[in-house]
């Protein structure tokens, strides 16, 4: 069977035509350079539209200039799992039922990517998750008919960043896939815009510079509550063995930005590796 939405219209529009509107209004209105148009990977936010829409529009808006994106075979989504539910690492092998149709589940690469020690087809981590849900939306605006592997880590240790990277790597080359990675991930929540922009800037230093371990390291010693560190460490995992020299902040803001309220705030990162 395949898996039905979790969060449409909670997180985001129930209605195609709205969603379309919506969607497409983000990433029109993102400014990125053609700096990025050569990115391997990518981070985009998961909150509800109203508040990180506008931040996944860098990210889509920067995968839409992607001058390889007409040769990319599959989409690997990981998203931090928020439910406690499944494996270490739940590997979906559903076709995804979204409000504007089916996005495809590359069944051969998920099921190569679930051999791998600590991870398994599961489909319980992924029925109310919303962190991959959310990007959907995004990825179905700038390619009409994605495949996806759509991976939920549990577990976000630093050894299974490197075991899942590992995973995917060798997964794709092995049956010939040419993939992207999009790691889901908020920043810091429920400080003050002032705290949480410690200590996510000190972490996103670390991106930028294409250190992934030492990115890892930094959000575990500041506490930083970024939920979807481990897949974005994958993420520039990823990016770092196929090539790619630094991560580029696109955009980061907060919940404050549209609340108003700077006291305890969730912040959005937009992020290329290139």
């Amino acid at each position: 069977m395949n898996r039905s939405p979790a969060v449409a219209g909670i997180f985001y529009p129930k209605n195609k035509d709205v969603l379309k509107r919506d969607v497409g209004r983000f990433i029109s209105e993102a400014k990125v350079s053609d700096e990025v148009s050569s990115a391997v990977s990518y981070v985009a936010p998961h909150a509800g539209y109203k508040y990180s829409g506008a931040v996944a529009g860098f990210t889509y808006k920067a995968l839409g200039m992607n001058g390889a994106l007409g040769r990319v075979d599959t989409f690997v989504i990981i998203g931090p799992n928020h439910t406690g539910m499944g494996y270490p690492v739940s590997i979906s092998g559903a076709d995804w039922d979204m409000p504007f149709g089916i996005v495809k589940n590359d069944i051969e690469l998920s099921g190569e990517i679930a051999s791998h020690d600590g991870m398994a087809i599961d489909e319980d981590a992924h029925t109310m998750e919303h962190s991959i849900e959310v990007q959907l939306p995004f990825l179905h605006e700038v390619v009409s008919s994605p495949q996806c592997c759509f991976i939920c880590m549990g577990d976000q240790s630093i050894e299974y960043c490197r075991m899942l990277e590992s995973a995917i790597s060798k997964s794709a080359k092995r049956i010939g896939r040419r993939i992207i990675i999009i790691a889901s991930s908020d920043m810091n929540h429920y400080e003050s815009a002032e705290e949480a922009r410690k200590k996510d800037l000190a972490a996103l230093d670390e991106i930028a510079a294409l250190r992934p371990e030492k990115f890892h390291e930094s959000i575990i010693k500041s506490g930083d509550s970024a939920c979807g560190f481990g897949p974005i460490t994958v993420s520039a995992m990823f990016a770092k063995v196929n090539g790619a020299k630094s991560g580029r902040v696109l955009k980061y803001s907060n919940s404050g930005d549209i609340t108003g309220d700077y006291e305890s705030v969730v912040a959005y990162p937009s992020i290329a590796f290139v």
